[in-house]
């Protein structure tokens, strides 16, 4: 009888307190675990991203070289500005000129996380005629470049992707 009465009385002190530890040591285990997870999520998007603006700007390059885009003496073939993309250029080869527009809307940055930051400014852009390892903008968007500081999982600075 005395077994009986004491089964039912539930769980010790004890037995709690390890419950909780042991709850605790996972959840600890399982955070790092979640911001690899959320980190490898973002660097993944950056790539994307990246892929994304470089197709385009590509895109408009073999435009101006098919023609398809007015070209100006000490134009090299690259966008103005990452706007083009977005908003288009002329077609020269259509009879009704109309644009040719390289993608719906400009991605942003993953990396950047304040919401007022336009997408263009997200960005760091790198003209044709400046060193590739010193990149700066100039009178073209020759390519893109993420402007975090920080480094990814594969140990290269973000600005270098």
């Amino acid at each position: 009888m005395n077994e009986r009465i004491r089964a039912e009385r539930g769980f010790t002190l004890v037995e709690m307190v390890m419950t909780v530890a042991i709850v605790g040591v996972l959840a600890s285990a399982a955070m790092p675990l979640a911001s690899l997870v959320s980190q490898r999520s973002k660097e993944q998007e950056l790539r994307q991203s990246l892929l994304q603006i470089r197709e385009a700007i590509d895109a408009h390059r073999r435009d101006f070289d098919a023609g398809r885009i007015a070209k100006g003496t000490t134009d090299s073939g690259y966008p103005k500005s990452l706007k083009d993309l977005t908003e288009g250029v002329v077609d020269q080869t259509s009879q009704k000129k109309k644009r040719i527009i390289y993608l719906r809307r400009l991605p942003r940055d993953p990396l950047v996380t304040d919401p007022s930051v336009s997408a263009a400014e997200t960005w760091g852009l790198r003209s044709y005629d400046s060193p590739p390892e010193e990149p700066s903008p100039g009178n073209d968007v020759f390519d893109v470049y993420s402007l975090n500081k920080g480094v990814g999982l594969n140990g290269i600075p973000y600005s270098k992707w």
